[in-house]
């Protein structure tokens, strides 16, 4: 199946349907399963863990035995460092220094990524902005550009060929909008917002990436 998005003016003015390359654009074969994958292996690399049990050599307890060994009718105990007494220390917790890193190979990371817009696209939630039209450093400009695209009350991946000031120091301050450069474009981001608006210089790259 052949796949079409729209290109748009900042006015709302649409300036053409663009086709996109059925043998990039290609939904025969999507994983949803690597998808998903790709999606556990971003959020297993930023975690930070910040759950800390001490272990039995770190609590400042007594090492005085608890009670004698024989005649009391109860089982013999050494000191209270032992995690088996009830509402005692705990053993097994989690600790700060656990490894949660994961990797994926770059063929798959790449697939993964693909289908994903993939799937944005064939659910209509892509679309492109042939230009930032405003040279000048304003959150009005922004704001009007994203009501003017009857986006402004949806969350909105904005997608750029480069950081520039213009349109990062426009956009950064509206609370359900998130900017990216292409060159760091991923399933988690395309997958978590609504829509996804790409300039076109950006969608240009991103699909000269996929066709090599």
């Amino acid at each position: 199946m052949v796949y079409k998005i729209d290109v748009y003016s900042a006015a709302w003015k649409k300036v053409k349907e663009r086709e996109l390359n059925a043998q990039v654009f290609d939904d025969s074969n999507v994983n949803e399963w690597l998808i998903h994958e790709f999606v556990l292996m971003q959020l297993s690399n930023a975690r930070n863990p910040i759950a800390h049990t001490k272990t039995r050599w770190e609590v400042n307890l007594s090492w005085k035995k608890l009670y004698r060994q024989k005649g009391t009718g109860r089982a013999r105990v050494w000191d209270a460092w032992s995690p088996i007494r009830r509402h005692w220390w705990v053993a097994f917790w989690p600790r700060n220094n656990v490894n949660h890193q994961k990797d994926m190979p770059k063929l798959m990371r790449r697939k993964a990524l693909l289908w994903s817009l993939i799937l944005k696209v064939r659910d209509w939630e892509v679309l492109c902005l042939d230009k930032y039209p405003f040279d000048d450093i304003k959150t009005k400009n922004a704001a009007a550009t994203l009501l003017n695209l009857w986006l402004n009350e949806q969350k909105v991946l904005l997608v750029v060929p480069t950081l520039e000031d213009n349109v990062v120091k426009s956009f950064r301050n509206i609370g359900n909008l998130k900017y990216l450069s292409v060159d760091y474009v991923n399933p988690y981001d395309l997958l978590t917002y609504k829509k996804v608006v790409f300039l076109e210089e950006a969608f240009d790259r991103l699909e000269q990436r996929f066709a090599k």
